[in-house]
């Protein structure tokens, strides 16, 4: 496969797609670095050190270390995620906002214009509570972490995280049309991995040092290699559903006859139902967390993860969205309409809506499966971090993310592989699925 990239330099469209992608996420990257105006970095710092493994543990994770730095991108692409998952909600209720959805590219577009609002909207409201809490948070010595609190603090905190997530946004975006891969995932792709080699050199410290054991140092690196071996598993595994075509005569020409398969996929949602949980549950505990409040207070501490109410929600919630999002996703009765329009269809079925029946019933069936396996995933970092103090956020939803995204984006890359005839790189790597 390594030799096979060769090939890239050679397909010039894919090689302006593949540097785009970088410059773009090297910009994301030096925006993290830059401050917020009106904040002692050091001393806010300093607090977010002793919330590793919580749940600022979790949302650094997301923003690929800007919450901690509380640069302009602190909030990361969390309200855009947030924002589409509103919004696709609210296409299922209301009937104008479905019908939009099925006017082809003027309709999306419209849906994506009103993403950008919600966006801006929600990054509005989560800039304004996390700048009315850091003026109650506490620096060295108890004094405030904000040099000068009040109103212009507050809007220039507004306005600067609200302009970051808009620009985040843009980024992912111009990935999505100009680059290689899904944006909006590649971002988040980065900042996970940007903080991997961190951790890897904290643990080593702790291991040299004496404060962790040699045999769970490698017993940690086992585990995650075992767990990147788990996701590819269950990335590729598909049901295989056999499709036979009649025959037909058109003029001189014979067409179908033919057998073939239609794959249903074990985790058709992918890595969008982890991130979608990850964003409600962050939502409300992160304003909950700021505000001094019993009740809030009370709210934030049920939604810390390793708690049993935090993890029992975000398992509910990735089953949900597992559900939820492979049936925006995959229409049994547009296939079954689309079989049956064309002359195929299921041995021992009926066309049409037995054959829609057959096929909702085997993908809620392996859907289950798909969504208990991506919650296991998703909860290890949480054991991991209370049975060995693990420094930083290990496993789960991280890997999930960083495995998931990493093959969409092979995979993209092979499709325009495929089109210039570039067998050599195909026959090394293309990713084969897995039958169940």
């Amino acid at each position: 496969m390594l030799s096979g990239l060769q090939n890239i330099t050679k397909v010039p469209e894919l090689k302006k797609r593949i540097l785009v992608t970088c410059g773009l996420l090297i910009v994301y990257r030096i925006g993290v670095y830059i401050p917020t105006p009106g904040i002692d970095n050091q001393a806010l710092s300093a607090i977010f050190a002793s919330q590793s493994g919580t749940l600022f543990g979790m949302i650094d994770m997301f923003s690929g270390g800007a919450l901690s730095r509380f640069s302009i991108f602190t909030l990361g692409i969390m309200p855009y995620i947030s924002a589409s998952i509103i919004l696709q909600l609210l296409t299922v209720v209301i009937p104008q906002l479905e019908k939009l959805s099925k006017e082809g590219e003027l309709g999306r577009r419209k849906i994506t214009q009103y993403t950008r609002y919600g966006t801006i909207l929600l990054s509005i409201i989560q800039g304004m509570g996390i700048a009315v809490g850091l003026e109650s948070v506490g620096g060295a010595g108890s004094s405030s972490v904000v040099y000068q609190p009040g109103w212009g603090f507050r809007l220039m905190t507004v306005l600067t995280l609200t302009s970051g997530t808009a620009f985040i946004m843009w980024l992912g975006e111009q990935i999505t049309e100009r680059g290689i891969g899904n944006g909006i995932s590649l971002i988040i792709f980065a900042g996970i991995v940007a903080r991997f080699p961190s951790g890897l050199v904290r643990t080593a410290t702790l291991i040299r040092t004496g404060e962790m054991s040699l045999f769970i140092g490698l017993l940690i690196l086992a585990l995650m290699v075992g767990v990147v071996g788990l996701i590819i598993f269950f990335e590729r595994a598909h049901r295989k559903i056999p499709v036979q075509y009649a025959r037909r005569i058109v003029g001189r020409r014979v067409y179908g006859g033919q057998s073939t398969h239609l794959p249903l996929k074990v985790n058709t949602a992918g890595v969008i139902p982890p991130i979608f949980a990850s964003s409600i549950l962050l939502f409300p505990a992160t304003l909950a967390s700021f505000i001094k409040h019993p009740v809030t207070k009370s709210i934030s501490d049920y939604l810390t993860p390793g708690g049993w109410a935090y993890e029992t929600i975000y398992v509910a919630f990735i089953i949900f969205f597992c559900y939820f999002y492979t049936a925006v996703t995959f229409n049994p009765v547009d296939v079954a309409d689309n079989m049956k329009k064309y002359g195929g269809f299921v041995p021992g079925i009926r066309p049409g809506k037995k054959t829609a029946e057959y096929i909702d019933k085997i993908l809620t069936r392996i859907t289950l499966g798909g969504a208990l396996y991506v919650s296991v995933i998703c909860v290890l970092p949480s054991i991991m971090i209370s049975r060995f103090n693990v420094p930083f956020y290990f496993g789960g939803t991280g890997l999930l993310i960083v495995v998931g995204v990493a093959m969409d984006t092979i995979q993209q890359i092979e499709s325009h592989l495929i089109t210039r005839h570039y067998e050599g790189f195909l026959k090394k790597g293309q990713i084969k699925g897995r039958r169940t």
